[in-house]
């Protein structure tokens, strides 16, 4: 079945050990028909470069695939990292999903 948004609601820290999982979920992504994928990080603590890593990856190959990627309700310290690494840029970040609903 296809469906036009798909949410991913992350929790926890985005890193090497939760890095499988996450990639998994994209994958499933991929092939199911989805055209907007939306990264909720409100259950987020922390990111670190290979979860940034993995995020880049993940857009860049849903991005391939005609999808689009957006995140919503990322913390303050996430934010920073997106801020010093340019990656504020080039994702598509919302407040929360209410936004992104809104906006979509």
């Amino acid at each position: 079945m296809i469906q036009y948004v798909e949410i991913i609601k992350l929790k926890g820290n985005l890193n090497a050990s939760s890095i499988p999982e996450f990639r998994k979920k994209v994958n499933e992504t991929l092939e199911n028909g989805t055209k907007v994928l939306l990264i909720d990080c409100q259950d987020v603590s922390f990111i670190d470069s290979s979860g940034l890593g993995a995020l880049v990856l993940a857009f860049k190959a849903l991005r391939a695939a005609n999808i689009r990627m957006a995140i919503c309700s990322i913390n303050e310290q996430v934010r920073i990292l997106f801020e010093l690494t340019g990656m504020d840029e080039v994702f598509e970040i919302f407040p929360n999903q209410d936004t992104f609903h809104k906006v979509l």
